[in-house]
C-alpha cells in the first residue's frame, strides 16, 4: 500500500471536544471497514482549522472514497514518496 497525507480544512476542528473527536474517529473507522482492507487510517494531527491525516491505501481514489463515505472534506491529497527523520542523518 502507498502512504498518503490528507489535508482537510474544517473550521473550528481544533476546538472540538473529546466526545466529538471520538465520534469523528468512529465515523472514520466505519468508512475504513466498508472498504475492506483497501485503506488504513494511521493517525491524524489536529491544528486549529485543519486536520492532517496519514493513511495507507491502494490508491488516491480509495482515499477519496473513504472521505466520501465518512463525509469528510479533502483540501489536498499528497502521496508520500519517502520518510526521513533525525536518524536519516546517520544512515
Amino acid at each position: 500500500m502507498k502512504r498518503y497525507l490528507i489535508e482537510r480544512h474544517i473550521p473550528g476542528v481544533g476546538s472540538l471536544s473529546r466526545a466529538q473527536f471520538k465520534g469523528l474517529a468512529a465515523t472514520s473507522n466505519e468508512a475504513v471497514a466498508k472498504l475492506s482492507g483497501k485503506v488504513q487510517w494511521v493517525q491524524s494531527h489536529i491544528a486549529a482549522d485543519n486536520t492532517f491525516c496519514c493513511y495507507l491505501a491502494e490508491s488516491e481514489a480509495v482515499v477519496r472514497e473513504h472521505s466520501r463515505l465518512a463525509g469528510f472534506p479533502i483540501t489536498r491529497v499528497n502521496e508520500v514518496v519517502t520518510i526521513i527523520d533525525p536518524i536519516t542523518a546517520y544512515s
